[in-house]
């Protein structure tokens, strides 16, 4: 059975145009990442997690993540945290900058996450975890989505348990990345688990893990029922794959390639300043040109050049016809208003 991935559904008052989802990723989901994502067809877009404790005490970084544009929604920015009241703050911070969604971390296997009593330790801590989501739900007019894993330990099924149970208390939908804390992204994402857990909960169901085609993304969504799915690291640095699950299969041109780095690097200078962009955008010249689309001695030269206009003027020099269209991309690129804290952006939250 084919799922049409144009059509839209969705989360309570909100709209989402497509059954793609650009998943949030730490040191990744800038703004510019999230609106190339809804360019190429990502019907919702997320932000990377962003600390409670960080919003809490009014960290100048942490804040910075509230930057959002007009063209990026619909957006979810996502927050964790162990603490339900300072959980439900952050959340109405969220809903202040114009958030089309609260999203809640109870997925992420890192240690330094987890040892603070947040990400995917709150699925065996239930009760916890109810209680966060349900003071995040009284807290904001939103819709309040979690995002987790199956459980701590390989093979766990706590996310069967606890999945209901969010509902129950205010969640209007889940993502499920059916791996264990423990796998980390080894092994495969067990999907037959995500099939179980979307007969259980009365909510829409997004599925995360190993959506990495348009094959995989209908053959997942045909079996398990979910509403979406959920892209992550099969995007960074290639838009192009949400241009193919969403149905258009040409490969991207040498020329397109450079132009959307290109691109890309100016929309992250622009955002978070050129200090903080030269770090940043280094992993993503290798994902960019990786795939067999450039040579491996060329992407480590770009690593080694000092300045943006270098880099720039080294791509432009490898293929000279992307300058036309980086030109058509700028124009088309929407115009308007950010919605801001009025503090400068930044990649890492502190806590």
């Amino acid at each position: 059975m084919q799922v049409d991935l144009h059509e839209s559904w969705t989360i309570g008052p909100v709209d989402i145009p497509s059954r793609l989802v650009l998943a949030p990723m730490a040191g990744v989901s800038v703004q510019a990442f999230r609106r190339q994502g809804r360019r190429y067809g990502a019907g919702l877009v997320c932000s990377e997690m962003v600390s409670c404790a960080g919003l809490h005490h009014k960290n100048e970084r942490t804040l910075g993540y509230l930057r959002i544009a007009s063209d990026e929604h619909p957006l979810a920015v996502q927050i964790f945290g162990a603490e339900p009241s300072v959980m439900a703050e952050a959340a109405r911070m969220v809903e202040a900058a114009g958030a089309d969604l609260v999203d809640i971390n109870f997925g992420c296997p890192v240690r330094k996450v987890t040892k603070t009593g947040a990400g995917a330790t709150l699925l065996e801590d239930p009760d916890r975890a109810c209680r966060i989501v349900s003071a995040v739900a009284e807290a904001v007019d939103v819709p309040v989505s979690v995002k987790m894993r199956r459980g701590l330990e390989n093979g766990s099924r706590a996310c069967l348990d606890v999945g209901p149970r969010l509902v129950d208390v205010g969640a209007a939908t889940l993502t499920l990345h059916p791996r264990s804390a423990k796998q980390m992204y080894t092994g495969e994402a067990d999907h037959a688990l995500t099939a179980e857990f979307v007969e259980l909960v009365g909510v829409p169901v997004i599925a995360s893990g190993d959506i990495t085609s348009r094959a995989r993304a209908q053959a997942v969504l045909a079996s398990t029922g979910a509403a979406a799915v959920m892209v992550g690291r099969a995007a960074q640095g290639n838009p192009w794959v949400l241009r193919e699950i969403m149905g258009d299969e040409s490969e991207p041109t040498r020329e397109e390639v450079v132009a959307e780095l290109i691109l890309f690097m100016r929309e992250t200078v622009r955002e978070l300043g050129e200090h903080r962009a030269t770090g940043f955008l280094k992993k993503f010249y290798s994902w960019y040109l990786g795939r067999g689309r450039f040579p491996r001695p060329f992407k480590q030269e770009l690593v080694e050049l000092k300045t943006f206009e270098e880099v720039e003027e080294r791509l432009l020099a490898v293929a000279p016809g992307a300058r036309f269209v980086l030109a058509r991309l700028e124009e088309e690129l929407p115009q308007g208003d950010e919605v801001t804290l009025d503090l400068p952006i930044s990649i890492y939250g502190g806590g």
